[in-house]
């Protein structure tokens, strides 16, 4: 039976959206049929100068890895970073083309589970973008926005580059809401009202490791890349890549500052509590050592035994009882004399 809806969000081989692009930089949209039109005329009379093409396909479709295998020509290791389900954020060389994994995140504050990332692969060369995902990402949705609403790319990579810009200002937008959390949180230490933050900073610094994990890139090895860049990379396109990785570089190390400051309170936190916990093991211990005399004593004359002194003598209450004052005064200078506060 022909099925004339789309097939989880995508067509029966797995297509969500495809787009030619010209050499002016703007994008067709086409479908399957004719995205291998398209690939039939590239091997057949070759391309104008500046086209290319973007497919964008769904991994959760079983007929995708069979028509991407089978229409396409891509690096094994695009294939292998599909079929395992690579999550960790890179830009690595493959032959004569790039694979790219990245992610996008959806970040509550107020939830338990607090980020909830999807991934998506890439496969780039000079001629062709191929990008695969699992679930839908606000990332590639912003970018077809901007193909649909004519903006001009003039090359696969500059594709690339703009979910690369869009994954700086997700870790940004991160960074800048922890930032202003562990502010709340150190202005309350601060002033002296300490409350129970040490899970909720936990959290945040658990969460951060994650996201530095998940979603930033190496620059290291963008700059390896960019050190030896394929032939087919533009010098704009590097010049792009280029300043990504620095600025990469730099959420990175501010992502770093941020989680020792994390630290930081924490330790603060943890002295604070050893501190009280310590002055409250003082009182306990002082209170023992002062109630000490009056328990020994009560202890001893409270034998029913013969021979108690003072049992017959009416003055003996008040000398047992300055007996007990002068023992305590003597344990509660042993206890307090070492003690400047």
């Amino acid at each position: 039976m022909a099925v004339s809806s789309p097939a989880y969000g995508s067509d029966q081989s797995g297509l969500i959206s495809g787009y030619v692009f010209s050499a002016d930089g703007v994008g067709r949209a086409v479908d399957t049929q004719g995205a291998e039109d398209w690939l039939r005329g590239q091997s057949a009379a070759g391309l104008p100068a500046g086209g290319f093409m973007w497919l964008h396909f769904n991994a959760a479709n079983a007929a995708t890895a069979r028509w991407i295998e089978g229409k396409l020509k891509l690096s094994e290791e695009f294939f292998e970073a599909l079929r395992e389900g690579t999550r960790s954020t890179r830009v690595e060389y493959a032959g004569a083309s790039l694979v790219a994994i990245l992610n996008d995140l959806v970040y509550d504050f107020s939830s338990k589970e607090s980020s909830q990332a999807a991934t998506l692969w890439l496969s780039v060369d000079s001629k062709l973008l191929v990008s695969v995902r699992h679930t839908p990402l606000r990332s590639i949705d912003r970018l077809r926005q901007a193909v649909k609403a004519g903006e001009a790319f003039f090359s696969p990579l500059s594709l690339v580059l703009h979910l690369l810009r869009d994954q700086g200002d997700v870790l940004l937008s991160i960074i800048r809401r922890t930032a202003v959390q562990v502010d709340g949180i150190e202005d309350e230490l601060l002033s002296g009202r300490l409350r129970a933050q040490r899970v909720s900073l936990g959290t945040l610094r658990r969460d951060l490791v994650r996201l530095q994990r998940l979603l930033a890139p190496e620059p290291a090895a963008l700059f390896r890349l960019l050190n030896r860049p394929p032939a087919w990379i533009a010098e704009h396109d590097a010049t792009e890549l280029r300043q990504s990785a620095e600025e990469f570089a730099v959420i990175l190390r501010d992502m770093t500052s941020l989680q020792e400051r994390i630290k930081l309170i924490q330790e603060e936190i943890a002295a604070m509590i050893n501190e009280r916990t310590g002055r409250t093991v003082f009182v306990l211990t002082a209170v023992t050592v002062l109630a000490l005399p009056v328990n020994m004593i009560a202890g001893l004359f409270g034998m029913n035994v013969g021979g108690v002194p003072y049992n017959q003598d009416p003055e003996g209450f008040w000398l047992v009882v300055g007996i007990v004052l002068a023992l305590s005064a003597v344990a509660g200078w042993l206890v307090f004399r070492d003690r400047g506060d």
